[in-house]
């Protein structure tokens, strides 16, 4: 597995990424970025919303580099999953209220994707819309959450029900904050990244599956080009009308059995990733049903994914359950479940049907 403390900051090069929206800083040109940024804004006060985690383990280290006389309040949120519900944001809302946070003020985010997806949409409601900063601290947020303006909560288990697209005035990714991550949470996020590779490049997956996820010293360079690939996509299809869709391949049935396992106390939850890991070998097998994506290839790509995540045992009496969450899928449209599939790796497919006895017959494959 990665071992995340023995990655040296190896992309100081990176460059920015500069979109007609906001900005992506890499490494120490974060709080260059930010600090220059502050000075010339004429904020009010800055509000850092955490995470029991992020405050103890990246607040600290954050917060030495930000060069700034304004004062500067710290709103701590439960971490985890289950704590991303407007019940929590109300939490917030009330807490900005006490501390008399007006038009002018800064939110920065600091965190994993709960953080940034949650006070996204903190700052994009309270007041009618605050500027907001997103620090992801986690590898899933720095390759997918905080990128691209998608911003909400969870409606009780069901995923990202409420939630609206408005983005960041500036993104910081500092990888030092990784080395506070148990492997479970890089996996989580490593999953996002070969999905990448699986909807846009061959090329860039084959990198990825290679790689043997110890000190591999161009690791850096992998979650640049990923950023890269989803920025590419957001800049093309901000609002998710079409291309941006693809963005959600594996996630249709992996976000379901995530809410079906978040949602039985009897089950051990899942992280992101881990559902998705299984949504990605679920959605290939029905490609391969639906459209003859290469059967070699759909082999590979299980085998890939269950040698990286561990293998969760999907019970036949579950499949129906999950099944049934997909109506709750955000890529519905005028009540059909649509799924991305792939023609090939690198040539997704977005609106597709699936007939029911397919989805079980892909829990099979994903079984045997």
């Amino acid at each position: 597995m990665l071992h995340v403390t023995e990655l040296k900051k190896y992309y100081e090069h990176m460059k920015s990424i500069v979109t007609s929206e906001y900005s992506i800083h890499f490494n120490s040109k974060c709080y260059t970025e930010l600090n220059a940024y502050l000075r010339k804004s004429n904020f009010s006060k800055i509000v850092v919303i955490v995470d029991t985690n992020t405050h103890n383990y990246c607040y600290p280290y954050f917060i030495e580099k930000v060069e700034t006389n304004l004062e500067i309040e710290i709103i701590e949120i439960e971490a985890g999953e289950i704590h991303k519900t407007i019940d929590t944001c109300v939490g917030v809302w009330n807490a900005l209220s006490e501390l008399n946070v007006d038009k002018k003020s800064l939110i920065i985010n600091l965190g994993g994707g709960m953080v940034t997806d949650l006070g996204g949409f903190v700052a994009s409601t309270y007041r009618r819309g605050l500027k907001y900063i997103n620090v992801p601290t986690s590898l899933l947020a720095m390759v997918d959450a905080s990128v691209g303006g998608k911003t909400g909560v969870d409606l009780n288990t069901l995923k990202n029900q409420i939630g609206v697209i408005n983005t960041a005035q500036m993104i910081l990714v500092d990888t030092h904050l990784l080395s506070s991550l148990p492997q479970n949470e890089i996996r989580s996020g490593f999953a996002e990244m070969l999905k990448h590779g699986l909807i846009q490049s061959e090329a860039y997956w084959n990198s990825l599956k290679d790689l043997s996820m110890s000190t591999h010293q161009d690791f850096d360079d992998l979650i640049y080009e990923s950023i890269l690939i989803k920025q590419d996509i957001v800049d093309l299809d901000p609002f998710e009308n079409n291309l941006r869709k693809t963005l959600n391949f594996g996630h249709t049935l992996g976000h379901a059995i995530e809410s079906y396992y978040l949602s039985k106390q009897k089950k051990q939850a899942l992280l992101h990733g881990e559902a998705i890991a299984i949504g990605m070998v679920l959605a290939t097998y029905i490609s391969r049903e639906l459209l003859g994506f290469s059967d070699i290839m759909c082999e590979e790509i299980k085998t890939t994914l269950i040698k990286i995540f561990d293998k969760v045992k999907i019970n036949r009496e579950d499949i129906d359950p999950i099944i049934e969450l997909l109506k709750h899928d955000k890529k519905n449209e005028y009540g059909n479940i649509n799924f991305v599939l792939l023609d090939a790796i690198g040539k997704p497919k977005i609106n597709c049907s699936v007939d029911n006895e397919i989805i079980i017959n892909s829990f099979k494959y994903y079984n045997s």
